[in-house]
């Protein structure tokens, strides 16, 4: 058969045209078929691989979720039956000043917390970058010890820092000053509680820091320093621009975690005094064990609306901070 043939057809017979134009446009819708059926595929695979962290998501925080919702427009007593009263604890909570000193007490603590545990983790991370393999792997390991402490045992430990003759104190002494009530005097017991909170934090965002300027090619401060820049410019032009999604991140989640802090002003001072250290949590759990009849569902209505402050500011600080894509994305 010859090449110019087209194959179905009998030598010497002519190829009809139509059989050939037909049998081009089965083979291209072939050919456009296969990248979209792939692509269903691909979607396929993935939808398979979220789907147990979905069902879980649903389970256990989408639903309890849109439950606690629904549950806040009851009065719940543990001695009649639910009754219906739509947004009233809403009022309730919002119409109390405890709330809102609560909810300013919170940001204090955060504003304390998170922009010094910050500094503090680049500054070691920036240090335990300069060492050998072997020092850096034992100041990691070091630094990383608080993240195993728990946070009752840290309370417990600080109590006994912060006595009339603890370590604090000692200290102070040396320098000609104090004794300092630490934990008894309103003006001080907010930045003293905001310590150990800063150290039980420290190893994770210090290693977080450590990876992500590991992650910066050193290209860039080798052209800095050809240029003449020191260090101060070498952060500020180089490390804090290459970090923003890494800084954004520590800020948002450790704004989130102070915000919903609990053991720690529970342990050391039960939001003394005079409700100086009272933070969102702890205002919750003594409205839920206050004894009245209706305790469960002013704290649940509470835990609701300081959900939903933690989500606008979330939501605010990544708009005020967009984010960029990686370096070498």
């Amino acid at each position: 058969m010859s090449i110019l043939e087209a194959p179905g057809t009998a030598r010497g017979q002519a190829p009809q045209v139509g059989s050939v134009i037909g049998g081009e446009k089965r083979a291209k819708r072939r050919q456009k078929r296969l990248p979209a059926s792939k692509h269903l595929r691909d979607n396929r695979t993935a939808y398979l691989m979220i789907a147990p962290m979905v069902i879980l998501l649903s389970i256990f925080v989408i639903w309890p979720l849109l439950y606690a919702f629904y549950l806040s427009g009851f009065e719940i007593s543990f001695y009649q039956d639910p009754v219906f009263v739509g947004a009233q604890f809403y009022q309730y909570v919002l119409e109390d000043p405890r709330f809102w000193h609560s909810i300013g007490v919170g940001l204090a603590f955060a504003a304390m917390v998170v922009p010094t545990g910050m500094v503090i983790s680049l500054l070691i991370a920036s240090f335990i970058k300069t060492l050998s393999a072997k020092l850096a792997g034992f100041m990691k390991t070091t630094i990383y010890v608080p993240a195993v402490v728990s946070t009752v045992v840290a309370s417990v430990l600080f109590l006994f820092i912060y006595q009339d003759q603890g370590l604090a104190n000692w200290f102070l002494s040396l320098l000609n000053a104090g004794p300092i009530a630490w934990l008894n005097d309103p003006a001080v017991a907010l930045p003293a509680i905001a310590v150990p909170a800063i150290w039980l934090g420290l190893g994770i965002t210090t290693l977080i820091m450590l990876a992500g300027l590991l992650d910066i090619p050193t290209s860039y401060y080798e052209s800095a320093e050809l240029d003449g820049a020191n260090f101060l410019q070498r952060t500020w032009y180089i490390t804090l621009p290459l970090l923003k999604n890494i800084l954004l991140y520590l800020f948002v989640t450790g704004f989130v975690a102070a915000l919903q802090v609990l053991d720690l002003p529970l342990v050391m001072t039960n939001g003394g005094p005079v409700n100086s250290t009272l933070v969102p949590n702890l205002f919750i759990f003594n409205a839920f064990r206050d004894g009245t009849p209706y305790s469960t569902s002013f704290s649940l209505t509470a835990a609701l609306l300081l959900f939903a402050v933690i989500g606008s500011i979330s939501v605010l600080v990544f708009k005020l901070i967009n984010s960029d894509k990686a370096v070498d994305g």
